[in-house]
């Protein structure tokens, strides 16, 4: 099992090639083969994804974009920390791992980074500390996201006496 080792002007990473698959390089063209006539097209096709992703990070960063919605929740940057306030009794502090930055512009974060997954997951934890919930829609959903609300107790309390 060898290792490919991606770089560009963002950043660099490496890539591990499964036992199943031979690399060739040849100028500007990486060709994917099967080993021995081994069948493994999943995993071909799974590290060609894999193997243009990191191309893609190393040359364009991969961003996802966070927005916090509700009275009083901020975020700000300090080096490679996140401070968050969410309403409740301290503000979160996360620092940036390895190859990811933060950047907050008008309630919105910004992860950036080269490693695709490792953008993903961030973003995840970060959603995780408060999700959008289901009534007023507050808490920190992602870019263009839409968030399915629910009619209340107001208005089953109005939908119950109207059925008599």
């Amino acid at each position: 099992m060898g290792i490919i080792y991606v770089e560009g002007p963002v950043g660099k990473m490496e890539l591990p090639v499964p036992s199943e698959m031979e690399v060739k390089i040849s100028g500007n063209t990486i060709e994917i083969a099967e080993k021995n006539g081994v069948t493994a097209r999943n995993i071909q096709g799974l590290f060609r994804s894999l193997l243009q992703n990191a191309v893609t990070g190393v040359k364009t960063q991969w961003n996802k974009t966070l927005e916090l919605v509700g009275v009083g929740y901020r975020a700000q940057t300090s080096g490679t920390e996140l401070e968050l306030n969410l309403g409740f009794s301290h503000p979160i502090k996360m620092k940036a791992p390895m190859g990811i930055t933060f950047k907050v512009v008008e309630n919105k974060i910004i992860v950036s980074g080269a490693d695709k997954y490792m953008v993903g997951e961030v973003s995840a934890i970060i959603r995780k500390l408060k999700p959008p919930e289901p009534y007023k829609g507050k808490g920190i959903r992602y870019d263009k996201e839409f968030i399915r609300k629910k009619l209340g107790k107001a208005a089953k309390a109005v939908g119950a006496t109207g059925a008599k």
